[in-house]
C-alpha cells in the first residue's frame, strides 16, 4: 500500500514538473514586449506634396525713369487701384523741355538746309555763280564773233591788224575767265550735292534728338499702362531718381502666379492642373486656390536645398495676397478613395519593398502573439497612412513600432487596438 502510494506521489510530481516547464515555456521567463496593434482601415487617401512658395504678379508692369532729375509729385498710395491712364507721379523736366526747345530749332535749321540743297544750292549763291559764267560766256562768244568779222574786214581793208590783235587779246582773257568760272560752277555743284548729304543727316539726327527729348518730357509724366493696383511705390515727392531707377510696380492682382519650391524627389508627382492650397501665415484661417500650370524643366539651387520651380495659377479675389509675399503650397497629386490603408509608422522599406509585421497569435496562449514580416505592396501616401494594393487582408492586425525593434517570430502583447487613437498620434494631434 505505502508502495502503490509512493508511486502515486511520484508520478504526481513529475507531472507538476513537467506541467511547470510547460507552463514557464507558455508564460516565458523573459520579458514579453508590449505594443500597439492596428487594423487596416478603408477610406479616401490624398497625396499631396507640402512646399513654400512665392507670390507673383502675371503680368507685372515696371514704371523706372527715364532721366536723371527729381519727382515732383506723387499722386497715388502703395496698394491702391488705379484705371488705365491715371497720373501716378510727376518727375521734374524743366532741362529736357528746354533741351527739346533748342533741339528743334536745329532741326528747323537743318530742314532749310537741307530744302536749300535740293533745289540746287542758295539762290542767291546759285545766281550769283551761274550769272558769271553765264556773262563770261557770252563775252567770249562775242569776241570770237568779232575775231571772224575783224578777219573779213582785213581782208577787204576795213580794218587793221592792230584791231584784231586787240580782239584776240580780249578773246584769249575771256576764255580763261569761262574756264575759271565752269571750274567754280563745277566746286558750287558738288559742294551742293555734299551738303544735301550731310544736311539729310543732320535733318536725321536732329529728328532723333528731337523724338528722344520729347520721350524724356513725357516720360516725366508717369500714368498707369492698365488697370490693377501699385504694390510697389518705392518714390516720395523730392527724391532725385536716376536712369533705370524702379518708380513703381503695379499689376492686375485679381489672377495671381506662385512659384513654389518642390523638393527633387518629389518632381515625378507633378502634372499640370492638379488641385493647388495656398495658406499665408498672416492670415491664418483663410485658404487661396488654384491649379498647377508650369511643370519645372530643371533644378536649381535654393539654399541647401535642390527645388524645381513649379509655377501655380492662384485665384485672388480680394486681393488678398500680394506679391513677393512667402505663402504655403499644398499639392493634391493624386487620389484613391475607399483604399485599404495602414500607418506611415507601420511600413518599413528595404532595397526598394515594403514590409509589415502582422500579429499572429500563439497556440495554447491567451495573452502573447508573435509576429510575421510580411511584404506589401503600397500605393499613394497621405501625412499619415499608406495606401496597401496588397499583402494584407481586412482583418489583419498589423504592429506599430513602438520603443523596441520589431523582428520576424518576436513574442508580442498586444496593450491596445483603437486604431483612430492611434493615427490621432502619428498625425501629431
Amino acid at each position: 500500500m505505502e508502495r502503490v502510494l509512493r508511486n502515486r506521489i511520484l508520478i504526481f510530481l513529475v507531472l507538476a514538473a513537467v506541467g511547470a516547464v510547460v507552463l514557464i515555456r507558455l508564460s516565458g521567463r523573459q520579458p514579453v514586449a508590449k505594443i500597439t496593434a492596428v487594423r487596416p482601415v478603408r477610406q479616401n487617401i490624398v497625396a499631396f506634396i507640402s512646399s513654400n512658395g512665392k507670390v507673383e504678379p502675371v503680368s507685372p508692369y515696371v514704371m523706372r525713369a527715364q532721366l536723371d532729375t527729381f519727382v515732383e509729385s506723387v499722386r497715388v498710395v502703395e496698394g491702391q487701384s488705379v484705371r488705365k491712364g491715371q497720373v501716378l507721379m510727376e518727375l521734374n523736366v524743366k532741362d529736357a523741355s528746354a533741351q527739346l526747345a533748342e533741339a528743334r530749332s536745329k532741326l528747323l535749321r537743318a530742314e532749310d538746309d537741307l530744302r536749300a540743297a535740293s533745289s540746287g544750292g542758295r539762290p542767291d549763291e546759285a545766281a550769283r555763280t551761274s550769272g558769271a559764267l553765264a556773262t563770261a560766256v557770252a563775252t567770249r562768244d562775242r569776241l570770237r564773233r568779232n575775231h571772224d568779222a575783224l578777219e573779213r574786214l582785213i581782208a577787204q581793208q576795213a580794218a587793221t591788224k592792230d584791231e584784231l590783235t586787240a580782239n584776240d587779246l580780249d578773246l584769249a582773257k575771256a576764255e580763261v575767265e569761262v574756264t575759271r568760272l565752269s571750274a567754280v560752277k563745277q566746286e558750287f555743284d558738288r559742294g551742293v550735292k555734299f551738303d544735301a548729304s550731310r544736311s539729310q543727316l543732320q535733318v536725321q539726327e536732329a529728328q532723333n534728338a528731337v523724338a528722344a527729348l520729347q520721350e524724356k518730357v513725357r516720360d516725366g509724366r508717369i500714368v498707369a499702362p492698365a488697370n490693377g493696383t501699385l504694390y510697389s511705390l518705392p518714390v516720395k515727392s523730392g527724391d532725385y531718381v536716376r536712369v533705370g531707377d524702379l518708380l513703381s510696380e503695379m499689376a492686375d492682382l485679381h489672377d495671381i502666379r506662385v512659384r513654389a519650391f518642390i523638393d527633387e524627389p518629389e518632381l515625378g508627382a507633378l502634372e499640370p492642373n492638379q488641385p493647388v492650397k495656398i495658406t499665408w501665415d498672416a492670415l491664418p484661417n483663410q485658404t487661396w486656390i488654384g491649379k498647377t500650370e508650369v511643370i519645372p524643366k530643371q533644378v536649381v539651387a535654393r539654399g541647401t536645398r535642390s527645388v524645381g520651380e513649379l509655377l501655380c495659377a492662384v485665384s485672388n479675389p480680394k486681393l488678398e495676397l500680394l506679391p513677393n509675399i512667402n505663402v504655403n503650397v499644398r499639392i493634391n497629386s493624386k487620389e484613391q478613395d475607399n483604399v485599404m490603408t495602414v500607418p506611415r509608422g507601420a511600413v518599413e522599406t528595404e532595397d526598394l519593398h515594403s514590409f509589415v509585421f502582422v500579429v499572429k497569435p500563439i497556440e495554447f496562449s491567451v495573452t502573447k502573439s508573435k509576429l510575421q514580416r510580411r511584404e506589401i505592396r503600397v500605393g499613394i501616401a497621405d501625412a499619415t497612412d499608406y495606401e496597401v494594393l496588397s499583402g494584407i487582408r481586412d482583418d489583419d492586425l498589423i504592429a506599430l513600432p513602438g520603443d523596441i525593434d520589431l523582428r520576424d517570430g518576436m513574442a508580442v502583447r498586444v496593450i491596445n487596438t483603437d486604431a483612430s487613437s492611434v493615427r490621432g498620434r502619428s498625425d501629431g494631434h
